[in-house]
């Protein structure tokens, strides 16, 4: 709360008006309330030039947690309703919104709204968010086109997930593609869409991440010995344990009392869900994040020519004081692969160094891991470690 409050106060006296000027990084949201009727929003914050960081979260693990709250309370959102079929034929406010998901750079504007914005959106899917009011009108400089995004946006024979593939092979960054979808720019001509930036998140973090464990991760030989990386970031440390064995992939998460999702109690809050090597047909219970730490650990495995088995282990301590967005999980794995791993010969030296490197006890984790579990099947745990 205290963050959110001096964040918000240093921005206030440049946001309480009816008129944004200032440039876009850029930046959309589309809503998901009401859907299918939803808000469709441009952002702008309240000052003029280079803004591209205030929506390039895959930038941010460097910067104070502070910082970044205040970069994305500074962003100014103008809703418009609108259907989300809106995407194929609306009107100049949807088009703009599109051509602005489209822009290569930040783009200057100036936003009319009915009344002062208020209100801030924290969301446990997407970065934190500023306030809003309905929009009048906007006014926008000369937007220069990324020319790979525009030329996959004019092929309207082109399947959503080719061109989302086509443009994360072309290098372009998560949260270019990210955008770009949730604008509606992708796909059959007639089947086009707005889609609330939440659940674009998930859908392109699933729908790369199933290309890459498919096409090439499953087609890679298995590494012969474990491998465990680790990372922290932004009060959460992540344990990313491969395993010698065909693809497979399990995501667990715990919440220390006091921390975002876990508050109150007097409890950790622990779950996860996995799949096998023929993949999942249902939506994780744990929503986002599993999907987004998916993605990391599969281009980590396309791009060393890698099959392994995966568990992932996160755990989110009281510094975890407010939802920073999935990005977080997503970029918390890529750190982690970046570092330079512990080798082990053997499951039971993991199992030692999980218990070292993590606050819960590695009994606790076998209880809720099915990984762990068909690992080593019947034999107790007590036959690989001294319970703590």
């Amino acid at each position: 709360i205290l963050v959110k409050f001096y964040s918000y106060k240093q921005i206030l006296p440049a946001i309480k008006k009816r008129e944004i000027d200032g440039s876009s990084p850029p930046a959309i949201f589309i809503g998901k309330f009401g859907y299918p009727y939803v808000n469709i929003s441009p952002l702008v914050p309240p000052f003029i030039g280079d803004t591209s960081i205030l929506d390039y979260p895959e930038t941010w693990i460097n910067i104070k947690l502070d910082d970044i709250v205040r970069f994305r309370l500074s962003l100014v959102r103008g809703n418009i309703k609108a259907h989300v079929k809106n995407a194929v034929k609306g009107n100049k406010y949807t088009y703009l919104v599109q051509e602005l998901s489209m822009a290569r750079r930040s783009v200057d504007a100036s936003m009319f709204l009915k009344r002062e914005p208020r209100g801030v959106l924290i969301d446990s899917e997407l970065q934190p968010m500023g306030p809003s009011a309905p929009l009048n009108d906007i006014d926008v400089d000369h937007i220069k086109t990324d020319t790979l995004i525009e030329r996959v946006h004019e092929d309207d024979d082109l399947k959503a997930l080719e061109a989302v593939k086509i443009l994360y092979e072309r290098g372009k960054s998560i949260s270019a593609i990210i955008r770009a979808f949730s604008a509606g720019l992708f796909g059959l001509k007639i089947e086009r869409k707005f889609v609330p930036t939440r659940w674009s998140i998930t859908a392109v973090d699933s729908m790369l991440s199933k290309k890459l464990i498919n096409e090439k991760i499953k087609k890679n030989p298995v590494i012969g010995e474990y491998l465990v990386y680790k990372a922290d970031l932004f009060g959460d440390r992540f344990l990313v344990i491969l395993i010698p064995d065909a693809w497979g992939y399990e995501f667990i998460e715990a919440w220390y009392p006091g921390t975002t999702w876990n508050p109150n109690r007097g409890y950790i809050a622990i779950g996860g869900d996995w799949e096998p090597y023929q993949g999942r047909t249902t939506y994780a219970s744990i929503g986002g994040c599993y999907y987004a730490a998916r993605l990391a650990i599969s281009e980590f495995l396309s791009r060393t020519g890698k099959q392994a088995k995966v568990l992932i282990l996160r755990e989110s301590y009281p510094d975890h004081i407010l939802p920073l967005g999935v990005w977080h999980v997503r970029e918390g794995v890529r750190l982690a692969v970046r570092n330079k791993p512990m080798r082990f010969d053997s499951l039971r030296d993991v199992l030692s160094y999980i218990n070292e490197q993590m606050k819960l006890s590695i009994n606790t984790w076998f209880e809720v891991s099915r990984t762990l579990k068909d690992l080593l099947m019947q034999t107790k745990l007590t036959n690989f470690l001294v319970h703590r």
